[in-house]
């Protein structure tokens, strides 16, 4: 670009004046100019700043203004769209009425974009294409405001209130000072036209709002819409002010009490009034020692890693790992114990409450509390509950602490495959910890709680380790007195500590885990005492849970009994509860929508629960079909055993069901022995020769073993043989043997509460069970007549023989 160059005839007056210089508004202005378009907001008169261009799109365009002696262009506001990427875009049909004339004092380029230095030097209205096309070449006027109107004490009024209102802003947004810097070098205050534009291009208005400012020639009411866009434009600064002063205030607060914390400590520190981490933490371990009966390893031990504490520096990582080992070290209850309340009525109390039925089983605890207040305390005892799920066994747990007056706490077992959980975690590994045993006794605060090893048959086995083989240390009286744990490294006495262990079977417990734990078997609940249970704990527990109140919401005994035999029919009471907690909601509804009172009986009861889950079982009669005991995790169930002949042409033996194993060695021992022994019972001996027979256990889908159906199959089979049916209800357990002999089985209790569930009173049981039976409450061998058989001619004798069967 020229530095200095006159004007061409196009143009009026004269200019002289270099490229770097700025120029007075007033001076000659061309009548024909090249236009740029610009977003985003309109360049106003008064302004000096830079715009960017993208330099393909102009570099044309400013070429062509280059060699213009005025160096001025028009700059056309074009709305908030992208800038034209292209000299062959065009400009759109809506162009605003006027742009800005600007002269260019300097342009550069740098990665593609052209950066021009303007300055605004007044409004101009476009009267005439000459082109359409990039370089776009317009003729121009330029309007001014009325002279006589610039004399008015109204605008004079304006133009002072603009000036207020601009100094305003100055303190509230320190950039507004260059600009004004750059207006006055141009300017005069006392200018109102040029002064109203320039207070316009101050605000952060819309390119709408300017616009409109730009295409108001008349001064006053230009002045009103920049007063206005003013306005608002102080108001936003001091809004960001007070937003800028909170935050800073915070700042300054926090900054201000750090500061003074910093002084404090320093000045408590020379004073002797505070203690730098390392003394606190040496003085709180000690105060926590001195309240300990610690043992005589255990006080050597604590001394030298305090020794070593007190030396190590406070950000070393050794540091870390002494001061966690010392933090667990004082919080394990070495010599705190609690005293045993041996009171053996308050012990029955306290059962009775949290527990309705199980009477056998309350005094075989009675008499294991007994032993303990004969003896002074309760100490060395490994109790294992075993019994199907939901018949309490955690809450028997939980009352036999009550009792005592001690602390309780639950380890559950299940799942768990690492012995580092038992015996801990040596510290040399990162994130190491104790054994969950020094954390029952940190977390209980005693050396004596009762703790209880839940779900003891679910425990784990892996390459980490096996924790069943662990906790023979732990459930061992003779060893548990010196514990040793691999995180503390010190022998913990867990011998006046209470184990109660809980399972649902004894299969898969070790042996040798077995061997040391007193077993007490939890059968499951009859009718009765289900129905007693949930009159007296389930319901209430329920209503409380639904903020329902008892003259609200009723249940009949009646309905209590057919939810128990038709929905809830396992050994436990969780599905009971479950069921019970069903009604509550479903009524809930029905109060909340406008019932006041609601009863459930047996006759609405399945508009509550829907249709029953079990069936009435009918014990199955007719020749070939015997009813059978069963004992399952779930408790005890009956179950039919059926026995066809298909066919007499070839000899053979069929059997479904989905028998396991030990079920299908049974049903072989029955065939044989059936077969060979025919003609002692009064049957053809040749009725097996060509006998093709089938034997079916039905419910295929639930798999059965076990060795407790022989006696039921070879009556089956015998029924079968000699066209017998069995006349009267009577259902059977027992291990048959190939010379007929009659083993003991086991679950008698839930074998006879599932004969007792479906109205069977007549039983057959191994001889060798007759002391199990006799162990059995009476209520539960009440109405119960039982034929006790050594061999299987006792069998015959009791289902053939007697009432003239």
């Amino acid at each position: 670009m020229r530095d200095d160059e006159t004007q061409d005839n196009g143009s009026h007056g004269t200019e002289s004046s270099t490229s770097h210089s700025l120029i007075v508004p007033d001076q000659a202005r061309p009548q024909r100019i090249y236009l740029l378009p610009v977003n985003q907001r309109p360049f106003m008169p008064g302004l000096v700043q830079p715009v960017l261009f993208p330099q393909d799109a102009w570099q044309a365009t400013v070429e062509r203004v280059s060699q213009t002696p005025h160096h001025a262009l028009g700059l056309i506001y074009v709305g908030d769209g992208e800038p034209a990427s292209s000299e062959t875009s065009e400009l759109p049909d809506n162009l605003p009425e006027h742009g800005c004339l600007v002269r260019i004092h300097n342009a550069a380029s740098d990665e593609g974009t052209l950066q021009l230095m303007v300055q605004g030097i007044s409004r101009f209205r476009i009267t005439g294409w000459l082109s359409r096309k990039a370089p776009y070449l317009v003729e121009v006027e330029y309007p001014e405001a009325d002279p006589e109107e610039i004399k008015r004490d109204d605008v004079k009024a304006y133009a002072l209130a603009i000036i207020n209102t601009i100094k305003e802003l100055l303190p509230l947004n320190p950039l507004y000072n260059e600009g004004l810097k750059a207006y006055l070098q141009n300017f005069s205050p006392r200018e109102p036209s040029p002064l109203t534009d320039f207070a316009a291009a101050l605000t952060t208005a819309s390119g709408d709002e300017l616009q409109a400012v730009l295409d108001t020639v008349p001064l006053l009411k230009r002045m009103e819409k920049v007063l206005v866009l003013l306005k608002k434009e102080v108001e936003v600064a001091r809004l960001q002010g007070s937003i800028n002063e909170q935050v800073n205030e915070k700042i300054s607060s926090q900054q201000r009490q750090f500061f003074l914390r910093e002084q404090l400590k320093i000045i408590q520190k020379e004073l002797g009034l505070a203690k730098d981490d390392r003394t606190a933490d040496v003085e709180a371990f000690q105060a926590r020692a001195d309240k300990l009966t610690l043992p005589e390893a255990v006080a050597t031990r604590f001394e030298d890693e305090l020794r070593k504490l007190s030396i190590l520096e406070t950000g070393s990582p050794e540091y870390g790992v002494t001061r966690n080992y010392l933090d667990w070290l004082t919080q394990i209850p070495w010599g705190l114990y609690t005293p045993d309340n041996l009171d053996l009525g308050h012990a029955r109390e306290v059962l009775e409450t949290h527990h309705a039925g199980l009477s056998d089983i309350k005094d075989r605890i009675i008499e294991f509390l007994a032993v303990g207040a004969m003896r002074g305390e309760v100490r060395g005892a490994i109790v294992l509950l075993v019994g199907p799920p939901g018949v309490g066994k955690t809450s028997i747990g939980r009352a036999i602490a009550e009792s005592l007056g001690r602390k309780f706490y639950r380890l559950s077992l299940g799942g768990m495959r690492d012995e580092a959980e038992i015996k801990g975690h040596r510290r040399t590994y990162i994130g190491a910890l104790p054994g969950k045993l020094a954390q029952a006794l940190k977390d209980s605060g005693s050396s004596n709680p009762v703790i209880m090893l839940d779900e003891i048959d679910k425990l784990g086995q892996s390459f980490q380790g096996d924790p069943a083989s662990a906790l023979l240390e732990v459930l061992d009286p003779e060893q548990n007195n010196q514990f040793l744990d691999h995180y503390l490294d010190l022998r913990m006495d867990l011998s006046r500590a209470l184990f109660i262990c809980t399972a649902n079977t004894l299969d898969a417990i070790p042996a040798p885990l077995l061997d040391r734990m007193e077993v007490i078997r939890l059968a499951g609940y009859i009718t009765d005492e289900k129905v007693l249970i949930a009159r007296q704990h389930l319901w209430p527990r329920a209503l409380e849970r639904a903020g329902v109140r008892k003259s609200q919401l009723s249940i009949s005994d009646a309905a209590l009994r057919q939810v128990i035999e038709g929905y809830a029919r396992e050994a436990g009471v969780r599905n009971l509860e479950k069921q019970l907690n069903k009604i509550v909601r479903k009524a809930t509804v029905k109060l909340l929508e406008g019932s006041r009172r609601i009863s459930i009986t047996g006759k609405n009861l399945d508009s509550f629960l829907g249709m029953p889950h079990f069936r009435a079982e009918k014990p199955q009669h007719g020749v070939g079909v015997v009813t059978g005991l069963a004992w399952t995790s779930m408790g005890g169930a009956t179950l039919s055993v059926e026995a066809s002949r298909v066919h007499d042409h070839s000899r053979g033996f069929r059997q479904t069901g989905q028998l396991g194993d030990v079920m299908r060695e049974s049903s072989e021992i029955a065939y044989s022995f059936v077969s060979s022994h025919i003609g002692e019972f009064g049957g053809n001996p040749d009725w097996f020769k060509d006998a093709s027979l089938h034997l079916h256990v039905p419910e295929g889908a639930t798999p059965k073993d076990g060795p407790s159906a022989g006696v039921t199959m070879a009556t089956a089979l015998l029924s079968l043989a000699c066209n017998k049916p069995l006349r009267r209800k009577i259902a059977m357990t027992g291990e048959l043997t190939l010379t007929g002999q009659v083993l003991a089985v086991g679950g008698i209790r839930e074998k006879v509460i599932a004969a007792r569930r479906v109205g069977i009173r007549e039983l057959v049981l191994p001889e060798a069970n007759r002391s199990d039976y006799s162990e059995l409450p009476d209520y539960l061998r009440d109405k119960i007549t039982v034929h006790f058989a050594a061999h299987y001619n006792d069998v015959y004798h009791a289902v053939f023989a007697k009432h003239g069967a």
